[in-house]
Protein backbone atom coordinates (compact mmCIF):
# COMPACT_ATOMS: atom_id res chain seq x y z
CA UNK A 1 0.00 0.00 0.00
CA UNK A 2 1.70 3.51 -0.95
CA UNK A 3 0.94 6.03 1.69
CA UNK A 4 1.11 9.81 0.49
CA UNK A 5 3.52 11.98 2.24
CA UNK A 6 2.65 15.46 3.61
CA UNK A 7 5.46 16.49 0.97
CA UNK A 8 3.79 14.73 -2.00
CA UNK A 9 0.56 16.31 -0.82
CA UNK A 10 1.45 19.66 -0.93
CA UNK A 11 3.41 19.18 -3.81
CA UNK A 12 -0.23 18.43 -5.59
CA UNK A 13 -2.20 20.90 -3.83
CA UNK A 14 0.69 23.63 -5.36
CA UNK A 15 -0.17 22.39 -8.24
CA UNK A 16 -3.27 22.17 -8.61
CA UNK A 17 -3.50 26.10 -7.19
CA UNK A 18 -0.67 26.70 -10.28
CA UNK A 19 -3.21 25.49 -13.05
CA UNK A 20 -6.00 27.00 -12.18
CA UNK A 21 -4.48 29.85 -11.04
CA UNK A 22 -5.69 33.04 -13.43
CA UNK A 23 -2.27 35.32 -13.01
CA UNK A 24 -0.10 31.67 -14.27
CA UNK A 25 -2.88 31.73 -17.34
CA UNK A 26 -2.83 35.72 -17.98
CA UNK A 27 1.21 35.18 -18.00
CA UNK A 28 0.67 32.35 -20.89
CA UNK A 29 -1.79 34.23 -22.79
CA UNK A 30 0.82 37.78 -22.54
CA UNK A 31 3.93 35.98 -23.32
CA UNK A 32 5.56 36.50 -19.67
CA UNK A 33 7.97 33.95 -18.19
CA UNK A 34 6.19 33.81 -14.85
CA UNK A 35 3.17 35.19 -13.12
CA UNK A 36 5.31 37.55 -10.80
CA UNK A 37 5.05 39.93 -14.24
CA UNK A 38 1.59 41.26 -12.62
CA UNK A 39 3.17 41.78 -9.43
CA UNK A 40 5.17 44.53 -10.49
CA UNK A 41 2.56 45.68 -12.70
CA UNK A 42 0.28 46.43 -9.66
CA UNK A 43 2.94 48.46 -7.77
CA UNK A 44 4.20 50.26 -10.98
CA UNK A 45 0.51 51.46 -11.44
CA UNK A 46 -0.46 52.05 -8.10
CA UNK A 47 3.25 54.20 -7.99
CA UNK A 48 3.68 55.49 -11.46
CA UNK A 49 7.12 53.90 -11.26
CA UNK A 50 8.67 53.26 -14.41
CA UNK A 51 8.69 55.97 -17.30
CA UNK A 52 10.24 55.77 -20.81
CA UNK A 53 14.01 56.98 -21.19
CA UNK A 54 15.27 55.41 -17.29
CA UNK A 55 18.34 53.71 -16.11
CA UNK A 56 16.38 49.97 -13.93
CA UNK A 57 18.30 47.19 -12.71
CA UNK A 58 16.45 44.32 -12.03
CA UNK A 59 17.55 41.75 -9.04
CA UNK A 60 17.21 38.57 -8.66
CA UNK A 61 15.67 38.72 -12.48
CA UNK A 62 15.54 34.66 -13.25
CA UNK A 63 13.62 33.76 -15.27
CA UNK A 64 13.11 37.34 -16.38
CA UNK A 65 9.08 38.26 -16.11
CA UNK A 66 10.49 41.34 -14.31
CA UNK A 67 12.61 42.04 -17.13
CA UNK A 68 10.08 41.68 -19.47
CA UNK A 69 7.49 43.72 -18.01
CA UNK A 70 9.98 46.39 -17.82
CA UNK A 71 11.45 46.32 -21.30
CA UNK A 72 7.52 46.79 -22.42
CA UNK A 73 6.61 49.50 -20.40
CA UNK A 74 10.06 51.61 -22.07
CA UNK A 75 9.70 50.83 -25.48
CA UNK A 76 7.21 52.52 -27.59
CA UNK A 77 3.99 51.10 -27.38
CA UNK A 78 4.01 48.68 -25.35
CA UNK A 79 6.55 46.02 -27.54
CA UNK A 80 7.96 42.66 -26.33
CA UNK A 81 10.65 43.53 -28.71
CA UNK A 82 12.64 46.05 -30.81
CA UNK A 83 13.57 49.72 -29.68
CA UNK A 84 14.38 50.62 -25.77
CA UNK A 85 13.92 53.84 -24.41
CA UNK A 86 16.63 53.82 -21.31
CA UNK A 87 18.73 51.36 -19.78
CA UNK A 88 17.51 47.92 -18.36
CA UNK A 89 20.13 45.82 -16.27
CA UNK A 90 19.57 42.67 -14.57
CA UNK A 91 21.03 40.34 -12.83
CA UNK A 92 20.91 36.61 -11.11
CA UNK A 93 22.96 34.22 -9.46
CA UNK A 94 21.21 31.75 -12.14
CA UNK A 95 21.19 31.86 -16.01
CA UNK A 96 18.56 33.21 -17.72
CA UNK A 97 17.30 33.69 -21.43
CA UNK A 98 18.38 36.30 -23.38
CA UNK A 99 15.51 39.07 -23.34
CA UNK A 100 15.69 41.68 -26.44
CA UNK A 101 17.36 45.45 -25.22
CA UNK A 102 18.18 44.00 -21.51
CA UNK A 103 22.06 43.29 -20.23
CA UNK A 104 21.87 40.37 -17.58
CA UNK A 105 24.85 39.76 -15.61
CA UNK A 106 24.79 36.45 -14.12
CA UNK A 107 26.74 36.31 -10.58
CA UNK A 108 25.54 36.31 -6.88
CA UNK A 109 24.96 39.66 -5.37
CA UNK A 110 26.67 38.90 -2.40
CA UNK A 111 29.89 38.52 -4.42
CA UNK A 112 32.26 41.97 -4.89
CA UNK A 113 32.97 40.73 -8.38
CA UNK A 114 29.03 41.36 -8.84
CA UNK A 115 28.73 44.78 -7.74
CA UNK A 116 31.46 45.53 -9.79
CA UNK A 117 30.02 43.85 -12.82
CA UNK A 118 26.98 46.10 -12.30
CA UNK A 119 29.13 49.26 -11.73
CA UNK A 120 30.78 48.40 -15.21
CA UNK A 121 27.54 47.77 -17.14
CA UNK A 122 26.33 51.09 -15.61
CA UNK A 123 29.00 53.01 -16.57
CA UNK A 124 28.98 55.88 -14.00
CA UNK A 125 25.27 56.32 -14.58
CA UNK A 126 22.76 57.54 -11.78
CA UNK A 127 20.00 54.74 -11.77
CA UNK A 128 15.97 55.91 -11.31
CA UNK A 129 14.58 52.78 -10.77
CA UNK A 130 15.68 49.42 -8.63
CA UNK A 131 13.62 46.30 -8.93
CA UNK A 132 14.59 43.32 -6.61
CA UNK A 133 12.61 40.33 -6.14
CA UNK A 134 15.70 38.86 -4.88
CA UNK A 135 15.44 35.74 -2.09
CA UNK A 136 17.51 33.17 -0.67
CA UNK A 137 16.85 29.24 -0.74
CA UNK A 138 14.80 29.12 2.82
CA UNK A 139 15.53 26.48 5.62
CA UNK A 140 12.70 26.44 7.57
CA UNK A 141 14.79 27.85 10.21
CA UNK A 142 13.38 31.06 11.26
CA UNK A 143 16.82 32.96 12.62
CA UNK A 144 19.11 31.46 9.64
CA UNK A 145 16.46 32.55 7.18
CA UNK A 146 15.68 36.02 8.54
CA UNK A 147 19.72 36.88 8.73
CA UNK A 148 19.88 35.71 5.06
CA UNK A 149 17.06 37.96 3.81
CA UNK A 150 17.96 40.78 6.07
CA UNK A 151 21.67 40.19 4.28
CA UNK A 152 19.81 40.49 0.94
CA UNK A 153 17.75 43.39 1.60
CA UNK A 154 21.07 45.42 3.41
CA UNK A 155 22.80 44.63 0.21
CA UNK A 156 20.09 46.00 -2.17
CA UNK A 157 19.22 49.41 0.36
CA UNK A 158 23.54 50.00 0.29
CA UNK A 159 23.25 49.57 -3.80
CA UNK A 160 20.36 51.74 -4.49
CA UNK A 161 21.84 54.47 -1.75
CA UNK A 162 25.07 54.62 -4.10
CA UNK A 163 23.45 54.22 -7.38
CA UNK A 164 20.17 55.78 -7.44
CA UNK A 165 19.13 59.45 -8.48
CA UNK A 166 18.14 61.79 -5.16
CA UNK A 167 14.06 61.38 -6.67
CA UNK A 168 15.04 57.43 -7.76
CA UNK A 169 13.01 54.69 -5.98
CA UNK A 170 13.66 51.11 -5.24
CA UNK A 171 11.21 48.07 -4.87
CA UNK A 172 12.20 44.67 -2.93
CA UNK A 173 10.47 41.92 -1.45
CA UNK A 174 10.21 41.04 1.98
CA UNK A 175 8.72 38.72 4.11
CA UNK A 176 6.27 38.54 7.17
CA UNK A 177 7.48 37.50 9.79
CA UNK A 178 10.60 38.03 11.83
CA UNK A 179 12.00 40.98 11.51
CA UNK A 180 9.91 42.33 8.52
CA UNK A 181 9.76 45.60 10.79
CA UNK A 182 13.99 46.11 11.11
CA UNK A 183 13.11 45.41 7.34
CA UNK A 184 10.50 48.65 7.17
CA UNK A 185 12.81 50.68 9.53
CA UNK A 186 15.86 50.33 7.60
CA UNK A 187 13.68 51.91 4.70
CA UNK A 188 12.51 54.92 6.32
CA UNK A 189 16.46 55.28 7.28
CA UNK A 190 16.89 55.84 3.28
CA UNK A 191 13.59 57.17 1.88
CA UNK A 192 11.58 60.01 2.56
CA UNK A 193 8.69 57.53 1.67
CA UNK A 194 8.05 54.06 2.19
CA UNK A 195 5.03 52.04 0.77
CA UNK A 196 4.61 48.57 2.14
CA UNK A 197 2.32 46.56 -0.86
CA UNK A 198 0.82 43.18 -1.37
CA UNK A 199 0.02 42.51 -4.61
CA UNK A 200 -3.17 40.70 -5.62
CA UNK A 201 -0.88 38.32 -7.65
CA UNK A 202 1.00 37.65 -4.54
CA UNK A 203 -0.39 34.16 -3.50
CA UNK A 204 -3.04 34.73 -0.01
CA UNK A 205 -0.95 32.14 1.74
CA UNK A 206 2.26 33.71 0.81
CA UNK A 207 4.07 35.55 3.36
CA UNK A 208 5.80 38.00 0.58
CA UNK A 209 5.15 41.57 0.69
CA UNK A 210 6.94 44.40 -1.55
CA UNK A 211 8.56 47.52 0.66
CA UNK A 212 8.59 50.35 -2.21
CA UNK A 213 10.87 53.30 -1.00
CA UNK A 214 10.61 56.74 -2.49
CA UNK A 215 13.30 59.52 -2.75
CA UNK A 216 16.41 59.23 -1.07
CA UNK A 217 17.44 61.13 2.42
CA UNK A 218 21.19 60.45 1.66
CA UNK A 219 23.07 59.54 -1.14
CA UNK A 220 26.53 57.95 -0.92
CA UNK A 221 29.38 58.06 -3.22
CA UNK A 222 29.95 53.97 -4.54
Amino acid sequence: MKVQTKSKKVNKAWLNDHVHDPYVKMAQKDGYRARAAYKLKEIDETLGLVKSGMVVVDLGSTPGAWSQYLRRRMAPEGAATGQLNGTLIALDILPMEPIEGVTFIQGDFREPESALALEQALAGREVDLVVSDMAPNLSGIDSADTARIEHLVELALDFAQMHLKPQGAMVAKMFHGSGYSQWVKMFKQQFKVVKPIKPKASRDRSSETFVVGLGLKTHRQP
